[in-house]
């Protein structure tokens, strides 16, 4: 079968809105388009939500033979594909997912010219077999997602990533396309080192997400007090990652979470494979699921209505934060980065970095990016301007939407403070641990001070001003700033550097954020859940959230696979009442219409003839109708309403034991029986996708739907 696309060669603009369902590009989407249609290279850079993958799925149905995506997570490939059947898009993978039946009918597919885009792991392409597979077909072109994967100076460096290099040799007349959300400069000149993209045109957008409210606090010991209000006070409902540095603290954080009432569970690579796949499947399917993970989380994740991304330690770069915080509101709604951090924070990371196999060159480059994710946690201004001029990004203004520009931190003179506290650790024979050496400068009555003779130094006791919090935040400050260094083969002692002589000496004064305690600060919420101005429109997001719940679950894949939040939150907007009405909303295109616009107009128009005339049950109203003898067809058509609400109704009706299943469905007993043994077939026979697809579509949803709610009455009986 013809693609619809390349045979007709429609403009990129009429694909992104009749399959995509958009009215216009974004920042350089149609200058990435053009130069991939015309033949020529391009590396990407584009924020996290930013619609990267238009970049080469428009191009992939404008130019002839097939897209070849490459892709790192089968997990985020099934969802990508599903995404793209939806909108009528002829996609498929090959991964290790896979049986050996399946891989060979799309091989086979790829053969025939009935696939317009293929994904496949780096590590599947380097296979003898698909690269001479590749070779006999004809190539659109060839996508090389997360392409910061190739730097062996990122945080997200994978080997097979290195090999892409072959693309270039053996299919030199084929355009690529490397695309990726986090790279600084050293990052983009690697990867158009490795990848041979001399000579591609170079995209880079704004890096900005204007959308993320970015928020760190000082976890005083009690992060996860915190950690709790957060998600309660602003994100109640709402899905979220929290990510935390050990497995073992993942297990604690998700347990104790899910006491609280939360539905919060683990990932880490501790956990069996089953195991792991089951709990993200849940994420990706299921709304208000919190993931709690180590950084083996996340990568490729396209779930856009994450509302929170929550750090309970700090993250070793401000790459791996931004790439991590960015799967927070991929929907462009608002969201927040929150995160807590401490002094034992910097020391386990330094101690991370002390202990690392690198060589000397990458040691260098891991101090230099812990270095900047301190400053940046430390700071006392715009911390989004800070974190797009890393990236080389600029925002000529305070952002507004940040912790230090809500509230202003308080500063204060630590230039005295920071003295004492230097010439103690010098004092002290630089031998020694924060706590240790806090001890002298409280002057606590310690037998082990005593045994040292640390007592009779001229620091001991003059710290008695500040409380010992105070002196272990004044420590980690100059610990981030590089006056002191932590020592993890000496057990952590502290070391003067030569960022501390001038302090010391008195020639460079220094300003510290001032310690607030937790008691005394009470940060200002940025609740970022949907917020009804009516509680009609309430009821009306919650009935088409539990349509497109159904929808999804039966079909097999994410919620968000058939309609975003955002595309929901507009129907309550605006609330449509004509099919019309409804393909002007963003992200609806006409095989989403087709598909879904019935169902959705009938949820939206129940509502309408609910908040205008007397109350009904339109359920009940439908059981009426069906027993004064009308069929499904017939009662939808009196009513105006779609069958398959019709059906929905009837089938409530049959699990209620208040109608026949034979009668509604028109099924004989045989036919019947043998549609029941087909749903028990599967073992999660919540999906009616695989028994759809097992009878190869000779029974239609409504049917099978029906049958269900009788095993069910059954079941219950």
């Amino acid at each position: 079968m013809d693609s619809p696309y390349q045979s007709e060669s429609p403009s990129a603009l009429q694909i992104l809105q009749t399959v995509f369902g958009y009215e216009t590009f974004r920042s350089h989407q149609a200058e990435v388009i053009d130069q991939l249609v015309n033949g020529g290279d391009a590396l990407v850079l584009m924020p996290t939500g930013g619609g990267k993958s238009v970049c080469y799925q428009i191009p992939a149905l404008i130019r002839p033979g097939v897209a070849v995506v490459l892709s790192p997570l089968i997990a985020l490939m099934q969802d990508q594909v599903a995404a793209m059947q939806q909108l009528g898009v002829r996609a498929a993978f090959l991964n290790s997912s896979l049986n050996l039946e399946e891989v060979q009918r799309i091989e086979s597919e790829l053969q025939t010219g009935q696939l317009d885009l293929i994904y496949i792991a780096p590590e599947r392409l380097m296979q003898p077999r698909t690269l001479s597979l590749l070779e006999s077909i004809p190539l659109a072109l060839f996508a090389i997602d997360e392409a910061h994967c190739v730097s062996q100076w990122g945080h997200d460096f994978r080997p097979e990533y290195i090999q892409l290099s072959v693309l270039h040799e053996r299919f030199p007349n084929i355009p690529r396309i490397a695309l990726t959300a986090t790279a600084d400069a050293p990052t983009r000149r690697e990867i158009i080192k490795r990848l041979a993209l001399e000579n591609a045109r170079v995209f880079v957008s704004s890096f900005d997400r204007p959308n993320i409210r970015y928020r760190i606090m000082e976890n005083q010991g009690n992060a996860r007090e915190s950690l709790l209000r957060f998600i309660r006070n602003e994100h109640d409902g709402d899905a979220g990652i929290v990510y935390c540095l050990s497995r073992k603290r993942v297990d604690d954080i998700a347990e104790w979470l899910g006491k609280k009432g939360l539905t919060a569970l683990p990932y880490h690579a501790g956990m069996n494979s089953e195991a792991r796949k089951q709990n993200q499947d849940r994420f990706l399917r299921e709304d208000g699921i919190i993931i709690v993970a180590t950084i083996a989380f996340g990568m490729g994740i396209d779930k856009p209505d994450v509302r929170f991304v929550a750090h309970m330690n700090l993250p070793k770069s401000l790459e791996a934060y931004y790439q991590e915080t960015g799967r927070a509101g991929r929907d462009g709604q608002p969201a927040n980065a929150w995160m807590s951090y401490g002094l034992q924070d910097v020391i386990l990371l330094k101690q991370m970095q002390e202990n690392s196999d690198a060589d000397e060159a990458h040691r260098r480059v891991e101090h230099h990016k812990l270095d900047a994710m301190l400053g940046f946690c430390e700071l006392t201004s715009c911390r989004r301007q800070a974190l797009l001029h890393y990236f080389d990004d600029h925002l000529p203004e305070p952002c507004g939407n940040c912790d230090t520009c809500i509230e202003p931190p308080e500063t204060w003179d630590a230039s005295v403070a920071a003295q004492k506290a230097l010439s103690c650790v010098h004092r002290t024979g630089q031998r020694f641990g924060v706590s240790y050496v806090v001890d002298v400068l409280m002057g606590k009555d310690d037998d082990r001070i005593k045994r040292f003779g640390h007592d009779k130094l001229t620091t001991y006791g003059i710290g008695t001003e500040l409380e010992q919090k105070e002196w272990r935040n004044l420590f980690r400050q100059l610990i981030s700033r590089g006056l002191l260094r932590v020592d993890m083969e000496a057990y952590g002692s502290l070391h003067l550097t030569e960022a501390a002589r001038p302090v010391l000496r008195s020639e460079q004064p220094l300003y510290l954020r001032k310690f607030i305690k937790a008691s005394r600060k009470k940060t200002r919420s940025h609740k970022t859940s949907q917020a009804w101005h009516d509680a009609k429109d309430k009821l009306l997001w919650e009935a088409l959230r539990d349509l497109r719940s159904q929808l999804a679950t039966e079909q097999g894949v994410p919620a968000y696979v058939i309609f975003h939040d955002a595309t929901l939150m507009e129907m309550v907007e605006r609330q449509p009442q004509t099919l019309s009405q409804l393909s002007t909303l963003s992200g609806i295109g006409e095989k989403k219409l087709d598909a879904y616009g019935e169902d959705f107009l009938t949820v939206i128009n129940e509502h309408l003839n609910q908040t205008t005339a007397t109350p009904v049950d339109t359920a009940d109203e439908t059981l009426q109708l069906y027993r004064l003898g009308m069929d499904a067809s017939t009662i939808a058509t009196q009513r105006g309403l779609a069958e398959s609400t019709i059906y929905t109704h009837l089938a409530s009706a049959i699990q209620n034991g208040d109608a026949e299943v034979l009668e509604v469905t028109g099924l004989d007993e045989t036919t019947f029986n043998m549609l029941c043994n087909a749903i028990e077939q599967f073992e999660d026979n919540n999906r009616l996708k695989p028994v759809y697809e097992s009878l190869e579509g000779a029974y239609e949803y409504n049917i099978l739907r029906c049958v269900k709610a009788a095993m069910l009455s059954e079941a219950l009986a």
